[in-house]
């Protein structure tokens, strides 16, 4: 059998559902649209006969006259949604497309979440039936709303339902989405003479009933690369809570603390329930036989609901063996939260994304009551924008360069349904503006998405293990050969080796002389502008601050708490300068310095080293009380001297008494300005203000006095943070043997100055084949049945070994970081198993900022 491609299962995937394709409109939601775009799926789906590939929530009349092939003769007939989220999120988006178009009269939809996911979720109003519950309501709701609109004579030459027939009646489904608008625009909506003029396809489907069709497709993830993938970011899978709030919770999107404590059924949070039935799938779709391992509490659970699922038909001759870890990600939360040499994780932390679809909410079954609903994840998304005006950026005026822009703005104007008709008039003033506002406007974005497989050629998956020096030489590598391929000669000025950002943009302005030469090379083009834009200031300089700081912080703590709790006072009190010193001077921000939330990072870092260096001195954290309360004093300070800078989640409620603390210091400057300026000459004009002294003190002493009840609340919020920094420092204290397991691993750390993660030492001891302490095996339906039966004869089935597989899969849950990517690579090499193939997935891709959120900014418990 040949290796192990997610990318290829994922596109197999997809031509299985060949049939259901053809001839059908194809509508994709957020989630699914990030995964087709990492595995380059939309030429796979027009190959297969879709008329048009759109946006669920985005969803157009207009949808139907973009169609790719014009073969077809017909109108539409047929609609396949894929989507990412459970039925009843998508409910709304279906319905307004069935009423975006009156010629349909089948509707398939392929969801990621299957019918036990759906009945397992405790806000999910679905049944264990859940598929043939959903064609069955999906049915009548749409019934309802075609009656409504065939009894009104307002209406009734026109076949679209409008915003206010969703909203004024929602049928069995308006409890789920109360309050919320969606439907087509009435006003901008075309009638069914405007998009086919043979009225007879409308009448033939009149009389139909809406036949509908519910199934499970697995197969929705975003592969990095053939090895490495992701949930989707905005699926329900990504975004659902991994843990409920208690005292061993970190965040919602992250697993607990492990404590060696086992779940009850009704406490397992729904992002767990998912994970392992998405993991259960997985396997299944790619015939795999596991063999499931796990590392920390939440991952034990998964891996015994997977268990649970497995059965005697699991196992197939032609099944291949492989081994599943899950790991939490809370056993090691310094890796994502540092900055390491990582060339794509530099890219994802300086680039901007796709914003995230806000008009999701997550549905709730009126009749269930639930604790999970109180928390929100929000994923960012990775869908990466690069900015392509930087191409059209003029150097001589009278090049063709100036001439690509219009061309391109043109057919985006004109495509645009709400510009449609009108006179592109501003086409002419930008030939002389490379930044112009319409270019970077929502209507007329040229922003490119990274794709795993672009054209065959995996960019990413090359990028995947290299840092900043390597990767900038090899997307100059690319470039060279690409300009070799259109024939253009590039100076290289004697520099083989080294590659400088500047250089890389005077080749990418050679390749996009021309609309064929940026159309065939816009895969490297993006890759080249992506990482000038990662690399120039002052994202480089801030990214080098961090990486010294974190050195800083390593070293110290290996020495004593007294040198540590020395060094984040120090960068507290940096970052407040600087804060007061950006304030100040009105200009822009000072490059390579951190701010204030950078330095909150900093912190988490400095209390989770503190806690692996010093154990013992873990009761009231790992610091003394005075290094603490002075710790505590600072934090305090920096934020009632600039309130208006800081917004942070454990400040939730004291908005306005910070904002109107911050309005009379940032007032105070310029009435100093006018107060010296005035003559002291008027001595006997103030004459009569001097009885209002006694009012000027009582308000005097009532904001002294709002000003220390304010400080009083900061401080107990304050209070409430180091609570916080004190469970991260104690992790490892949790779970005795969970603990001694990852002491183990220090004997793999090489050197304090260049630490590895944790997935870096556990696979090259489970690659070694050492016992590690709190892993745990759960055994296969084969396993059970040679412990029940034939174990009594003697025959029993002895304990597998992780790494005796030569597939090993390992899943982190809740994510992981682009620098675990290379260093797994770099572990397979240094091990002596570099045949192993190896996958690595997890919930998301992690930057450190995407940390900071979890712990301390939107997506965390307030």
């Amino acid at each position: 059998m040949g290796s192990v491609d997610l990318i290829a299962a994922c596109l197999d995937s997809i031509r299985q559902i060949g049939d259901e394709i053809a001839d059908a409109l194809v509508y994709l939601d957020a989630g699914t649209l990030e995964a087709f775009q990492f595995i380059g799926a939309f030429p796979l789906l027009l190959e297969l006969g879709a008329r048009a590939i759109c946006s669920l929530e985005n969803a157009s009349p207009l949808d139907a006259a973009a169609e790719w092939h014009s073969s077809f003769a017909h109108p539409a007939r047929k609609i396949v949604v894929i989507t990412s989220r459970l039925l009843s999120d998508a409910h709304r988006y279906i319905l307004r497309c069935l009423g975006n178009h009156g010629t349909i009269s089948h509707c398939t939809v392929l969801t990621a979440i299957s019918e036990v996911g759906h009945s397992a979720y405790v806000d999910s109003p679905l049944g264990p039936d859940a598929f043939r519950e959903y064609e069955t309501l999906l049915t009548q709701d749409h019934e309802e709303l075609l009656k409504k609109y065939e009894k009104s004579d307002e209406h009734k030459d026109t076949t679209f339902y409008t915003g206010k027939d969703f909203t004024s009646d929602g049928g069995r489904y308006s409890n789920w989405e109360s309050g919320v608008h969606y439907g087509s625009n009435s006003e901008s909506s075309p009638t069914k003479k405007d998009l086919f003029a043979d009225e007879s396809s409308q009448l033939e489907t009149k009389g139909k009933r809406l036949s509908v069709t519910v199934t499970h497709f697995p197969m929705i993830f975003s592969p990095i690369s053939s090895r490495t993938f992701v949930l989707p970011s905005e699926s329900t899978m990504a975004e659902s809570c991994l843990s409920n709030h208690h005292e061993d919770s970190l965040s919602p999107g992250l697993p607990p603390i492990s404590t060696g404590r086992s779940f009850d059924g009704d406490e397992i949070p729904p992002g767990v329930t998912l994970t392992a039935q998405f993991l259960y799938h997985l396997a299944s779709k790619m015939d795999l036989k596991l063999d499931i391992f796990s590392l920390g509490d939440t991952s034990k659970v998964i891996g015994k609901l997977m268990m649970d699922m497995s059965s005697l038909y699991d196992v197939g001759r032609n099944k291949r063996s492989a081994g599943l870890l899950i790991v939490d990600r809370t056993l090691d939360l310094l890796t994502p939260c540092f900055h390491g040499d990582s060339f794509l994780d530099r890219m994802l932390s300086s680039l901007t994304r796709k914003e995230g679809t806000s008009s999701y909410f997550v549905s709730k079954n009126p009749q269930t009551p639930s604790k999970h609903s109180e928390a929100t994840v929000k994923r960012i998304p990775l869908d990466i924008k690069v900015p392509f005006e930087k191409v059209f950026s003029k150097e001589e005026p009278k090049s063709r360069t100036s001439m690509l822009p219009e061309s391109i703005m043109s057919f985006v104007s004109g495509w645009n349904s709400a510009e449609v008709e009108s006179e592109v008039t501003w086409l002419p003033d930008y030939a002389d503006k490379a930044h112009d506002d319409k270019l970077s406007s929502q209507h007329g974005s040229l922003n490119g998405s990274f794709l795993s497989n672009y054209a065959g050629v995996c960019y990413l998956e090359s990028l995947l293990d290299r840092g900043a020096k390597d990767g900038l030489m090899l997307i100059k590598k690319w470039l060279m050969e690409a300009l070799q391929h259109e024939k253009l000669s590039f100076p290289s000025k004697g520099r083989q080796g080294a590659a400088s950002v500047s250089e890389l943009h005077s080749m990418v302005q050679m390749l996009s002389r021309d609309q064929l030469s940026l159309v065939r090379n816009r895969g490297v083009i993006q890759l080249a502008l992506a990482a000038e834009m990662a690399l120039q200031e002052p994202q480089s300089s801030r990214w080098d601050a961090f990486t010294s700081a974190e050195r800083i912080l390593s070293v110290t703590s290996a020495e004593t708490t007294q040198s540590l709790a020395s060094e984040l006072r120090d960068f507290i009190n940096t970052s407040t300068s600087v804060e007061s010193h950006k304030q100040a001077n009105k200009t822009e921000s000072s490059q390579g310095l951190l701010s204030f939330q950078d330095v909150l990072l900093l912190t988490i870092i400095g209390y989770i080293l503190a806690g692996e260096n010093f154990p013992t001195s873990i009761a009231g954290g790992p610091f003394s009380w005075e290094d603490e309360r002075s710790l505590k004093d600072i934090v305090v300070d920096s934020i009632l001297d600039r309130p208006s800078s800081v917004k942070l989640r454990f400040l939730v409620g004291l908005e306005n008494e910070l904002e109107a603390k911050a309005r009379p210091k940032d007032g105070d400057k310029s009435n100093d300005s006018i107060e010296a300026s005035k003559s002291t000459d008027d001595f006997d004009d103030q004459w009569d203000s001097w009885g209002d002294d006694d009012d000027n003190t009582d308000d005097q002493k009532d904001e002294a006095y709002g000003d220390m009840q304010l400080k009083l609340e900061v401080r107990d919020r304050v209070d409430q943070l180091f609570k916080f920094f004190h469970n991260l420092s104690s992790m490892r204290l949790r779970n005795q043997t969970l603990g001694e397991g990852l002491a183990a691993l220090s004997r793999f750390e090489t050197d304090i100055y260049s630490r590895k993660g944790l997935l870096y030492k556990l696979l090259l001891a489970v690659l070694a084949r050492y016992d590690i302490p709190g892993l745990e095996y759960h055994s296969s339906a084969v396993g059970r049945l040679f412990k029940s039966g034939l174990g009594r004869f003697g025959l029993g089935q002895s304990k597998p070994s992780f790494g005796d597989q030569s597939i090993l899969i390992i899943f982190v849950v809740g994510g992981i970081n682009a620098l675990e990517v290379r260093e797994v690579m770099k572990a397979i090499s240094d091990s002596s198993r570099p045949d192993v193939e190896l996958i690595l997935g997890g919930t998301t891709l992690l930057t450190p900022d995407d940390m900071f959120e979890l712990m301390l900014g939107s997506s965390s418990f307030s």
